[in-house]
């Protein structure tokens, strides 16, 4: 027990400093952060969904889209990015009917390449995108820290006891506070005020990350394994430390930039928007 207490303890570190080195640095290095991300997250969803073993040829399409994906994001235009996702994904879609091969292809790609996409377009490259980013952290982690922490003191009604036995209400409830203070508080020692909408899109964030939560826990279930990988010591695959992470990462991209088509202000930054800037 010590030793993989251990093992936890400095994978647990060694995340967070790679983490806050590559968002406090931003540009280029956050990008390949984020790039790489997307590749381990493609890796770990076609292992669980057993891709290699149902559709190879979907799995190998489902791979070359999300390395062009990557490359993209971490060497080439970043505006390109949605554009080459939407066309992979239909592609994906087609090839999943016209082949008869597995669903979970076209949704791999999606869901590993838009976890890229949303997070380096929420960093940016500028100083609101890194108080964005460190403000999605502290919603994310405030939330799923503190939902074990309610969950477990309380207990209660169970969430989705078909999905993640161990979740409750009073879990979900906690955590979802916990994340909004510890957001606001950010927002506060950054701008010294904090607006309602902020504040509303915190709680978005929130609930979506423990949907993110739930939606890898409903993956694992539905294919009968416990971690989505073994790729950090101690701490399962890198889709069960980021499931809520993406989610609102996901949230935050997909709400800017239907603000940005519904009042036709193209130019704001998914950071400006979180803000209101």
């Amino acid at each position: 027990m010590a030793s993989e207490l251990q093992k936890r303890t400095i994978s647990a570190i060694v995340l967070a400093v790679v983490t806050l080195a590559a968002t406090w640095y931003g540009g280029t290095p956050f990008r390949a952060f984020a790039a790489g991300m997307s590749l381990l997250i493609y890796y770990e969803w076609s292992k669980m969904t057993r891709l290699p073993e149902v559709d190879l040829r979907g799995d190998a399409f489902g791979w070359v889209a999300v390395v062009c994906i990557a490359a993209n994001l971490a060497f080439g235009d970043v505006s390109l990015g949605a554009p080459l996702l939407g066309g992979f994904t239909v592609t994906a879609l087609l090839l999943k009917f016209l082949r008869r091969g597995s669903g979970w292809m076209p949704g791999g790609v999606l869901y590993a390449g838009l976890s890229g996409i949303s997070l380096a377009a929420i960093r940016g490259g500028d100083q609101v995108g890194l108080m964005a980013t460190l403000f999605l952290f502290a919603v994310v982690w405030g939330t799923d820290i503190l939902a074990y922490f309610f969950g477990r003191s309380i207990g209660g009604p169970k969430l989705a006891p078909r999905i993640s036995p161990g979740k409750t209400w009073s879990g979900a409830i906690g955590g979802t506070v916990s994340g909004i203070a510890l957001g606001s508080l950010l927002v506060l020692a950054f701008f010294s005020q904090i607006s309602l909408r902020t504040v509303l899109l915190a709680l978005v964030l929130s609930v979506a990350s423990q949907i993110g939560d739930l939606f890898e826990s409903f993956i694992k279930r539905r294919f009968g394994v416990k971690d989505s990988s073994h790729l950090i010591p101690g701490h399962g695959g890198v889709m069960d430390r980021v499931d809520g992470l993406v989610f609102a990462c996901f949230a935050a991209f997909l709400l800017a930039m239907a603000h940005a088509a519904w009042t036709g202000y193209g130019e704001t930054s998914v950071a400006g928007f979180l803000f209101g800037l």
